[in-house]
């Protein structure tokens, strides 16, 4: 009786530290037998790691660690949508567009909430969702892309960084209800912003300027997505009973 007593304590300590390592590691909630979800939530915090490794004293999210995450929502059928939680300052464009890319084209309803912060980067990924919530006190901050490091001034090294820079806001155009002009407009801001270029949205101006859809919290962010894969499964059974009269 005891060694059974003992094999459980065992494999509960082993779950706990099996759970403590992936929400240190990727801020991820895995299902347990204790706590069962068909929702997957992903939390997008600090600077976004991209191909350069940041400093160990930064606090990043690591794009390889999501992208499993976000093939796995697609693919794991117990999965019937994403919450995506962010407080990020930004960080590596091309990795932020390329998990951008990976939310939108997710076939299961996704929704976003921006808690604390949505900066730069950030901005595309709390857009890339079905749908969008942010914090009355949460804020967004648009500006122009930055480089760091070596720097070729040539006509070719500014073409290229307008031609990233059209990128996000070509992304943020095609899935937010923000125009292309009041974008442009908010990132070359030049009178918002100490010693910068752009604009601070606090919570209602981003909703006002059409990037994000509505001021909300966890409740709400939760209780829209479960009503979206409520409506996609009664869609479901709608085609199936259409398909076998």
């Amino acid at each position: 009786m005891k060694m059974k007593e003992n094999e459980n304590e065992k494999k509960t300590a082993a779950g706990e530290d099996s759970t403590r390592d992936l929400i240190k590691e990727l801020g991820l909630l895995t299902t347990g037998t204790d706590f069962e979800t068909d929702i997957q939530y992903i939390n997008i915090i600090g600077s976004i790691e991209g191909h350069s490794i940041l400093p160990a004293d930064n606090k990043a999210t690591k794009y390889e660690h999501l992208i499993p995450q976000l093939i796995a929502v697609e693919e794991n059928p117990k999965l019937k949508g994403l919450l995506v939680i962010l407080n990020t300052v930004g960080g590596d464009v091309e990795a932020g567009l390329a998990l951008a890319e990976m939310i939108s084209t997710l076939s299961k309803p996704t929704v976003s909430l921006v808690l604390g912060g949505g900066h730069s980067i950030g901005i595309p990924l709390a857009t890339a969702t079905d749908y969008s919530f942010i914090a009355g006190t949460a804020t967004m901050t648009l500006h122009p892309i930055r480089t760091t490091g070596l720097v070729i001034t040539s006509e070719t090294t500014f073409d290229y960084m307008r031609k990233t820079q059209e990128r996000v806001v070509d992304f943020i155009v095609a899935h937010s209800h923000a125009e292309r002009e009041v974008i442009v407009d908010l990132m070359n801001c030049n009178d918002n912003i100490s010693n910068d270029v752009g604009t601070i949205l606090f919570g209602k101006e981003a909703v006002e300027a059409g990037i994000i859809d509505e001021i909300g919290g966890v409740s709400q962010a939760i209780g829209e997505l479960r009503r979206r894969i409520g409506d996609e499964e009664r869609d479901v059974e709608h085609d199936e009973k259409q398909a076998g009269k």
